[in-house]
């Protein structure tokens, strides 16, 4: 969703905005600044930013911040890690708040609802199946690719749904009916494209995929 200005209280969003700034300044402190210093890695990542941009032009919905559209932090998690892949969501934010399709004042609570939130569960799902299970490509495929791309898109769902209801803008009703069952649908088509990109990746581009070695992967 695309939160447009006045939705939530001012309060909210200056909380948001520190809570933010804290989380984007780690991004930048831990950032693998050294992979993009190959300009082909760094043409890849403004590349599949500003793909995302594209992506998230393609919207459906009416009622103001009940919209729907893809997400693609997973894909950007396991392609340059959670430090990068933060930064690229926020710019991706500050792109859709430029062209209008969000208000500026919420600006923070949309970078931590459609960025660091499903950026944050992505990594931790491939951190517990890095450490946890055996390093086998389907493994890395299906639970890091397809599964991850799920759970980062129902969990971003219900927790849109809890501060719409929380900060008294939707009733939880109004949510359950027109708002909750339609995001997750998105669940399964936000996987599909995930994990088949992730698969294609790993197969023909696998140095393009941080989180995914070769030579463990395959070994």
């Amino acid at each position: 969703m695309n939160l447009p200005d006045g939705l939530f209280p001012a309060a909210w969003s200056w909380f948001g905005s520190g809570f933010y700034v804290l989380v984007l300044v780690m991004a930048l402190v831990r950032a693998n600044w050294g992979r993009l210093r190959d300009s082909s890695q760094f043409n890849l990542f403004l590349g599949t930013s500003v793909a995302l941009m594209v992506l998230w032009t393609i919207k459906a919905g009416i009622t103001p911040g009940l919209n729907f559209h893809f997400l693609g932090a997973t894909l950007l998690t396991l392609m340059f890690g959670w430090p990068l892949a933060i930064i690229a969501m926020s710019v991706v934010v500050l792109a859709v708040t430029l062209n209008g399709m969000s208000g500026w004042q919420v600006l923070s609570i949309n970078a931590l609802l459609m960025g660091v939130l499903p950026v944050s569960v992505t990594w931790l799902i491939y951190r517990l199946v890095d450490r946890y299970l055996p390093r086998h490509l389907f493994i890395y495929i299906f639970l890091c690719g397809f599964f991850g791309a799920a759970l980062a898109m129902a969990v971003t769902g219900l927790v849109s749904t809890g501060l719409f209801v929380l900060g008294d803008v939707y009733s939880f009703d109004h949510l359950l009916q027109q708002y909750l069952p339609f995001y997750l649908l998105m669940v399964f088509p936000e996987a599909i494209i995930t994990g088949t990109c992730i698969t294609l990746l790993v197969v023909y581009r696998p140095h393009w995929v941080e989180t995914y070695d070769e030579d463990a992967y395959l070994g």
